[in-house]
């Protein structure tokens, strides 16, 4: 009798990708066409996109999705096409209409308008939002006049840029803290105004920490690796890996700790760093100084050592 052949469970490639997602999709789903591009063993994304969103959307595979969840932390920013004269129940081109008004903002009323939304604010998400209470979208109970409770977020707008004007839309650059709803801050914006607002676009433009990074497009790797949409099989592994950034590199805002290399062997093994004199609770990247090589990460506990808390296999 014939043994099934094993499923191909993917190669143990290590490290983060910016991919330029594209609109329509899923970020799991282009997630899932990335980590078959690269043969990869395991991917994960560090915040998801909108389907309607286009952008920034670092995918980490292998080792690198050990720290995927430090990008959630992570400020980002947006350029956003706002269009005045219609609110819809997700704040997006996609929802229905549920309020329109011949009104259109003066440049400077907008940017007024604007300047008020900066600095740290509580952020709540419309009432007309396809966020749900209850096991139903807010914005049912909206329509019926009935007024719910909504999870209010502490968030910070850096800034907000006007870049253009074009009769009812307005394109803006901002810059913002984790958890911020930019659809929310488009429909608060137009209910401000008094003119009703929702997005019409939406890109993320940059991630704290990849700023000065490349993006690639789905198009583009496949590209760099020689295939098309519906073959994957011949891929130019070799290439592809030449485009990842190192595993540690979600993890920019971690201060760097250089050991030795016995030092390095020890903390594989659940050894500590010692030092005795670190603040607790203070979390380091983990390099070995021979070879550059990251190990994981290490949180100092009391008593001033530097614990391992994940480690790099």
């Amino acid at each position: 009798m014939a043994v099934p052949a094993k499923a191909n469970k993917g190669r143990p490639v290590n490290g983060v990708v910016l991919l330029d997602k594209p609109q329509g999709l899923s970020s799991n789903r282009v997630l899932q066409r990335v980590k078959r591009l690269f043969n990869a063993s395991k991917a994960g994304h560090t915040g998801a996109l909108d389907p309607i969103a286009t952008g920034m959307l670092p995918i980490c595979l292998g080792e690198a999705t050990k720290f995927s969840q430090y990008m959630l932390d992570a400020d980002k920013r947006y350029q956003v096409l706002a269009k005045f004269g219609e609110r819809t129940t997700t704040s997006d081109c996609e929802g229905e209409v549920v309020e329109s008004s011949a009104s259109r903002p003066t440049q400077a009323q907008l940017q007024q308008a604007l300047s008020d939304f900066i600095g740290r604010q509580k952020q709540s998400p419309s009432l007309y939002s396809a966020l749900k209470y209850q096991g139903r979208p807010l914005y049912e109970y909206a329509r019926k006049g009935i007024d719910v409770p909504r999870k209010i977020r502490d968030i910070t707008i850096y800034d907000i840029k006007l870049l253009s004007v074009d009769g009812d839309s307005a394109r803006l650059d901002v810059s913002c803290s984790k958890g911020t709803y930019i659809r929310t801050l488009i429909d608060d914006l137009g209910q401000q105004l008094g003119c009703g607002a929702h997005v019409a676009e939406l890109h993320r433009s940059a991630v704290a920490g990849f700023e000065q990074q490349p993006m690639y497009s789905f198009e583009q790797l496949l590209s760099c690796a020689g295939v098309d949409q519906a073959e994957f099989a011949d891929a130019d592994l070799d290439a592809l890996d030449q485009l990842l950034l190192p595993c540690d590199a979600t993890l920019v805002s971690l201060p760097e700790y250089w050991v030795d290399s016995e030092v390095a062997e020890g903390f594989f093994h659940g050894m500590p760093v010692r030092h005795g004199s670190l603040r607790d609770g203070d979390e380091y990247r983990i390099k070995c100084q021979a070879d550059g090589r990251f190990l994981g990460t290490g949180l100092v506990r009391k008593g001033g050592d530097i614990w391992p808390k994940r480690v790099v296999i």
